[in-house]
């Protein structure tokens, strides 16, 4: 259901921890504070693209640091009782709100040539809007599966 929470996803460094709901929809999931899944991508742990958005200001904003991640950072998605462990790897300052490359299932953008990745894989997508107070751009970040635990070990 596009109105209810699916799972967790969490950024240690940004001390995040923000439910995660089906659909970008702005006023179905986004404008309630949800992180939202891009419909037709992969799941958390699936070979492809789990790739998620979310608002940078407004409506808890929980992306609104997202341009602090690092090469090295973990993003954390609780699921149905697992734990899928993601490594930042790669980050876009800044592409065109359409470039739909950045969230293929082999993520790699098609306006700016060289940013993504090239190989088959399990990745996440974080998606938000920059700069700060506006819509012009978008700003992503981009991980790969490191591991996945199933809660209690």
């Amino acid at each position: 259901m596009r109105d209810e929470a699916y799972g967790v996803l969490r950024i240690p460094r940004l001390g995040l921890a923000v439910p995660v709901a089906e659909g970008v929809e702005r006023r179905a999931v986004l404008d309630k504070g949800y992180a939202g899944h891009y419909p037709g991508t992969a799941q958390p742990g699936a070979e492809g693209n789990f790739a998620v958005a979310g608002h940078r200001n407004t409506h808890g904003e929980p992306f609104r640091y997202l341009n602090r991640l690092r090469e090295g950072d973990e993003v954390l998605v609780d699921l149905r009782g697992r734990r899928y462990t993601y490594v930042v790897g790669k980050v876009l300052a800044e592409t065109s709100p359409g470039d739909v490359g950045v969230i293929a299932p082999v993520p790699r953008s098609a306006v700016r040539p060289g940013s993504g990745y090239e190989a088959v894989g399990s990745y996440i997508t974080l998606t938000t809007c920059t700069p700060e107070y506006t819509s012009t751009y978008r700003l992503v970040v981009w991980g790969t599966l490191k591991g996945v635990v199933s809660a209690g070990r």
